[in-house]
């Protein structure tokens, strides 16, 4: 885990509801990233370099203590070699140091990290298995240097500066091709026993259902993912459908060509067909926030990714779905459901900050 870290925040506060416990000031933490304890406060200074490794491209940032980008950079990702990804790295870092005096580095890449966070156990998009990544980066940068999951580094940073602030008891839901989680509780990321908690587009919601590439059937994300609005979106267009001519329009008449991404657009503009399959995965959002409120109890879900362009379209049917599935509805406090703020910086960000505090901390 990362934390305990709560202390004083930038920007101004969320009235809580009262149910909501409030954080203390500052904790005396027991156990921060790779065993490193001591008193830490939120508000220190000093600027990091935060960078998100995804599968095509890398994003790299110098990150303020308030959360602002100063710099950036960018560079595709090359292939899958670990020791060329690792040079990519080096140069991000050194292009936005020479006019920044930086503190640390943040790294924020898809995969299971170990609790310890030195090393990458398994990543989908790089050929990371075991890579003792942290120890390789900090020798050759010559700084402190921070690896957490991508969606714990959103997380982080949308209860530091995002949709998330003043919120104890937060859960993240990244909608893309897949669905990404993370938990930020009482001011630490929540990563599990071993390292590898927030894998919640995994939980099985429709038994025996659409085939997942976890190897399971019936996962969540097969059905409130951009994917799923996709695949349900080409089988209504194959079906020749009268409601789909819009989107065979839109694509030329190619029903392989829909993607999630045009179903938004259409929906957007008012296409009726569109907006009932976004409704659909809406509903299935909702269920399954309905599932983890049951499990988790958190005070708000802020919800990102690219299937979140969508607003309003997709949010709405998912709260009538959470307020219709929660357990004890009527008798309970529910959580809020709101859009993350940050966008597609929110990783960077996280990681950075992440870094920076981490690297502060006294003994």
């Amino acid at each position: 885990m990362y934390g305990p870290l709560p202390g004083d925040q930038a920007g101004p506060l969320r009235r809580q509801a009262p149910w909501r416990r409030r954080r203390p000031a500052t904790y005396r933490p027991g156990q921060l990233h790779g065993g490193v304890g001591g008193h830490l406060r939120l508000g220190r200074k000093g600027l990091a370099i935060g960078i998100d490794i995804g599968g095509t491209k890398v994003a790299a940032g110098v990150v303020d203590a308030e959360g602002r980008i100063l710099s950036e950079a960018r560079r595709s990702t090359p292939g899958t070699d670990p020791r060329a990804v690792e040079q990519v790295i080096v140069e991000l870092v050194e292009e936005l140091g020479r006019g920044h005096r930086i503190w640390s580095v943040g790294i924020g890449a898809a995969g299971w990290m170990d609790l310890a966070g030195g090393t990458v156990l398994f990543s989908p998009h790089l050929a990371w298995r075991n890579e003792p990544l942290r120890g390789n980066l900090q020798r050759l940068l010559r700084r402190p240097v921070l690896l957490t999951n991508d969606a714990d580094a959103a997380a982080w940073a949308e209860w530091r500066f995002g949709a998330g602030r003043g919120e104890d008891r937060l859960v993240c839901i990244t909608l893309g091709t897949g669905i990404g989680g993370a938990m930020v509780m009482d001011g630490r990321v929540e990563r599990g026993r071993f390292g590898v908690a927030g894998e919640f587009g995994h939980q099985i919601i429709m038994p025996g259902g659409h085939r997942c590439e976890c190897g399971n059937r019936g996962c969540w994300e097969q059905y409130a993912s951009g994917n799923a609005l996709g695949r349900e979106a080409r089988l209504l267009a194959r079906s020749n459908s009268p409601v789909a001519q819009d989107l065979l329009a839109a694509v030329g008449g190619h029903p392989e060509a829909i993607t999630g991404a045009i179903v938004t657009e259409l929906a957007l503009a008012g296409d009726p067909a569109s907006r009932e399959l976004i409704e659909e995965v809406g509903e299935w959002l909702g269920l399954g926030l309905a599932n983890l409120a049951a499990a988790l109890d958190p005070g708000l879900f802020v919800i990102g990714g690219g299937l979140c362009s969508a607003g309003d379209l997709l949010l709405e049917p998912a709260r009538k779905a959470f307020a219709r599935n929660l357990t004890g509805r009527g008798f309970r406090p529910a959580a809020g459901i709101e859009l993350a703020a940050l966008g597609p910086n929110a990783g960077l960000i996280g990681a950075a900050d992440l870094s920076r505090v981490s690297s502060r901390v006294r003994r």
